[in-house]
């Protein structure tokens, strides 16, 4: 019997590892692809925020003209950028080419957890188990886009507006930037993923929505901490980041509600099932 368990075991501990490898060259196959396009991607998208023609400067200097007449966002026309050290471009050419791999891998790597964990569930569990699958990926990506699109700009824009004397010249250290800008991104992307801990938490009974009612306020002063920590300095972005973790809590509410409120269910069915029987 206990060879049994010893192989049932170590067959579960091969089969994870199957899983773990088809993710890591998911991964690496990502990376190899954005390390190729490692220069339009860097000149687009890494530093897109810089420009003056990105998406969210424009959107924001529409909705300005309409409303005063001019601009309010204008960044400077070059962003100078600075290499100290010899190997310096290709660290930040790997932490591009990995955390792009990552993001682009991350609904495979997802769908393979779910390939590991699916035999052991019940089929209404492995229903919504579709369900919580599909939000990871989905809030990982909004939050992705949320921390590239709504906050890393804004926090650039202050970084670079901000001026104590004309007399310094402004020469910006690539790794500098590059820990901003994944501080933001990836951060906000992690944070996002708070509703999923939410609902594995309420499944585990160690979670209510009265709880998380009662104990609003303190997560509104935990969430600006939050916020602080992940963007920079400035108000600005601190409340760009702040807004939709607040409305990520409201929604981790309905969620905790709406589970909560099924396990209540099933205890009642399993509860009156004896009795039915009878």
């Amino acid at each position: 019997m206990n060879n049994e368990k010893d192989m049932s075991f170590w067959a579960h501990i091969g089969e994870l590892r199957s899983h773990l490898i088809r993710c890591i060259i998911a991964i690496v196959i990502c990376a190899v692809v954005v390390g190729y396009n490692i220069e339009w991607i860097t000149d687009n998208i890494f530093f897109g925020p810089v420009k003056n023609d990105f998406l969210t400067f424009k959107v924001v200097n529409h909705f300005s003209n309409l409303l005063i007449g001019k601009d309010s966002i204008t960044l400077p026309a070059e962003f100078p950028v600075r290499v100290q050290r010899l190997y310096q471009q290709f660290n930040v050419m790997m932490a591009v080419s990995i955390f792009g791999g990552m993001v682009m891998a991350f609904p495979y790597i997802v769908w393979e957890i779910w390939r590991f964990t699916s035999p052991a569930l019940h089929p209404n569990e492995r229903k919504n188990s579709l369900f919580v699958i599909n939000g990871v990926w989905i809030l990982f990506a909004s939050g992705i886009l949320c921390g590239y699109y709504l906050i890393l700009p804004f926090a650039i824009n202050f970084g670079v507006i901000f001026k104590i004397s004309n007399i310094i010249i402004p020469l910006y250290d690539l790794s500098d930037y590059a820990t901003l800008f994944f501080q933001v991104v990836l951060g906000m992307g992690v944070i996002f993923l708070f509703p999923i801990l939410v609902y594995f938490l309420t499944n585990l009974g160690l979670l209510t929505p009265q709880y998380m009612k009662t104990y609003r306020r303190h997560a509104i002063v935990l969430i600006m901490v939050v916020a602080a920590i992940v963007t920079p300095a400035d108000v600005m972005s601190m409340m760009m980041a702040a807004l939709p973790l607040l409305l990520l809590y409201e929604v981790s509410i309905i969620m905790c509600s709406r589970t909560y409120k099924r396990l209540l269910k099933k205890e009642e069915n399993q509860s009156n099932s004896p009795a039915i029987s009878e």
